[in-house]
């Protein structure tokens, strides 16, 4: 029998732990003593109590957890969130502030664990507080970022991208972890459209009916006519009239400098940019302590703050609990939705 199938509706989010020299483990501790938290959704947390019990101290909150091993989980009470103990990483082993390979160890085991957990269906979403990638790369050598760990741990072939949301909009991107200079040759029509079918996609799993999608240009001024560059022209403008051809609710493209504005002055509910600091700047200066960031495309919801692991800060109990706040009810109302229509089927 599944946690996923008991009586309880909630959602079950399946929370690694992050990296253990920074704010994970009081991000983890604050985020499981939130009652508004307890209503949305039932957290089984992965990772080491000790580590998890240090950062509560950290942050001044009691924690009330059910112990559970991975395979007694189905038959929890749930009142309670549940913690699985890996018991691998005690904290006097923790450099405070250093990424190591003992901290990135400790993240990819509550990771793959999440992952696998959500993959085997005993999950309806995966979160995790923030993890270092130098430390990462430590433990798992050929780990380029998220997307390249997940495909490798449940095996996934499919497109998954990074979305990047504010309550107010998204940010979606036509190419990422790439360097500038390949930005231009990176473009196709047939990939900005991909990449809006997605964007859509997501937008109405996480409870957007009419999705309203703005597209940003590559060049200054949006190319200007051609004057600063053809790629609006030959490609950006050709994808956007082909999306709306498809019904959808798409415009552009807008110079850079202004389509955020414009989004939030006419009720776009996405911006699409061509590179990932093109909306990345934006969206960390609109909210920073309050952005998320999602990865589509997978069979379930995954969801992250999309800040860092804050080393300078680590063990002070001040870090804001905002976006991993966020980040959690983000992934609870796509995996009720998604729950949703799969009754529905």
């Amino acid at each position: 029998m599944d946690i996923t199938k008991q009586s309880d509706n909630r959602p079950v989010i399946a929370l690694a732990m992050g990296d253990p020299a920074g704010i994970s483990p009081e991000l983890t501790a604050q985020l499981l003593a939130l009652d508004d938290i307890k209503e949305k959704a039932y957290i089984v947390t992965i990772g080491d109590r000790r580590i998890l019990d240090k950062g509560a101290r950290e942050a001044g909150v009691e924690l009330d957890l059910l112990s559970s091993s991975l395979e007694g989980l189905a038959g929890l009470d749930r009142s309670r969130h549940a913690f699985v103990d890996l018991g691998h990483l005690a904290p006097e082993d923790v450099d405070r502030g250093e990424a190591t390979l003992a901290g990135g160890t400790f993240a990819t085991k509550n990771f793959r664990t999440a992952l696998e957990l959500a993959h085997a269906g005993k999950a309806d979403a995966v979160c995790f507080t923030p993890f270092n990638k130098k430390a990462m790369r430590y433990a798992y050598p050929g780990y380029d970022d998220e997307i390249r760990f997940v495909s490798d741990v449940i095996n996934f072939t499919g497109k998954i991208r990074e979305f990047n949301v504010l309550e107010k909009v998204w940010n979606a991107r036509v190419s990422s972890h790439i360097p500038l200079k390949e930005v231009a040759n990176h473009l196709s029509v047939e990939g900005i459209l991909s990449e809006l079918d997605l964007t859509i996609s997501c937008l109405k799993a996480s409870g957007v009916d009419k999705p309203r999608v703005a597209v940003a240009g590559l060049n200054p001024h949006a190319g200007d006519g051609g004057s600063f560059g053809m790629e609006e022209i030959d490609i950006i403008e050709p994808a956007v009239a082909e999306a709306n051809a498809r019904g959808y609710d798409v415009d552009g493209p807008f110079p850079a400098d202004t389509v955020f504005l414009r989004a939030l002055k006419e009720g776009y509910h996405a911006v699409l940019t061509m590179y990932h600091d093109q909306g990345q700047i934006a969206m960390k200066m609109m909210g920073f302590d309050k952005g998320v960031t999602m990865m589509g495309g997978l069979p379930f919801a995954l969801c992250t703050p999309a800040h860092g692991t804050a080393y300078d800060i680590a063990g002070k109990g001040i870090a804001d609990i905002g976006a991993t706040r966020e980040a959690l009810l983000l992934a609870a109302r796509m995996a009720a939705r998604q729950r949703q229509a799969s009754k529905a089927a």
